[in-house]
């Protein structure tokens, strides 16, 4: 037995402190109050805040605690769709905003918004169906001006540029997509991400600027920025190739 070692079993109580019988049951009480809280908290149609949105599709569920919801009226989410906890959906410059669009944010129908996901529209931020995020993605159709010198920044509003997320694509953890950005159908953005601009279909962007560093071009495959081609796999038979496969460079 090392010194290290018979320090631990000599004074469990450094690494395993004891408790209570009395907080165990508290401990108990408060988690089990939470789990309830968290879903009577949830938003799902027919509830009193689900009625409250432009649309609410059959299955989608918003979880409690959520960070930010705003002007709901003009939110639309399809059905089957999961939003996380701690996400952020608004439309407009504050509750009430008589220029909020009706539709300023749409999400489509079986999509996943991981948790802590900010999701904020002034003119329009459109999700196909299918589209999965990860946690920690910010999606702005707008940003602050800087042009003005002697006016703060955060009260320079910046001009609006529609965002739209192609059905079938995966936005990863923490990525960010900027005012203008147009993501084709089975775009994969990869984690940290910062993304502008139009993606085509079927591509592979990562970095900051995000860049294509592979695309599928058919009757070839998804090739790389370095000519390198990887397989189309159309048949589950063929998911024994990907361990042959060297990860993507970001």
């Amino acid at each position: 037995m090392t010194v290290e070692s018979s320090l631990v079993a000599d004074e469990p109580s450094l690494y395993a402190p004891r408790v209570s019988l009395a907080r165990r049951w508290v401990n108990r009480a408060v988690h089990g109050a939470w789990r309830w809280v968290e879903t009577v908290g949830e938003i799902v149609p027919g509830t009193h805040r689900g009625d409250r949105f432009g649309s609410l599709g059959e299955g989608s569920c918003i979880g409690f605690p959520f960070a930010t919801v705003m002007n709901e009226h003009c939110i639309h989410i399809g059905e089957r769709t999961l939003v996380g906890r701690q996400v952020t959906l608004s439309v407009g410059y504050g509750p009430g905003d008589p220029g909020a669009p009706a539709r300023g944010l749409v999400i489509g129908d079986r999509c996943v918004i991981g948790a802590r996901t900010s999701l904020t529209a002034h003119a329009s931020v459109e999700v196909g169906d299918d589209v999965w995020f990860g946690q920690d993605v910010f999606v702005s159709d707008a940003s602050h001006g800087y042009q003005q010198p002697d006016v703060p920044v955060g009260r320079q509003f910046g001009t609006h540029d529609p965002v739209v997320v192609g059905a079938g694509s995966w936005i990863g953890h923490g990525a960010i997509l900027l005012p203008g950005t147009r993501l084709g159908r089975n775009v994969v953005v990869a984690a940290g991400s910062v993304v502008r601009g139009e993606v085509p279909d079927h591509a592979i962007v990562a970095g900051a600027p995000a860049k294509v560093v592979r695309r599928y071009e058919p009757g070839l495959g998804w090739v790389g920025r370095a000519g390198d081609v990887r397989p189309v796999l159309g048949d589950p038979a063929d998911l024994d190739a990907i361990g042959d496969l060297e990860p993507e460079a970001g």
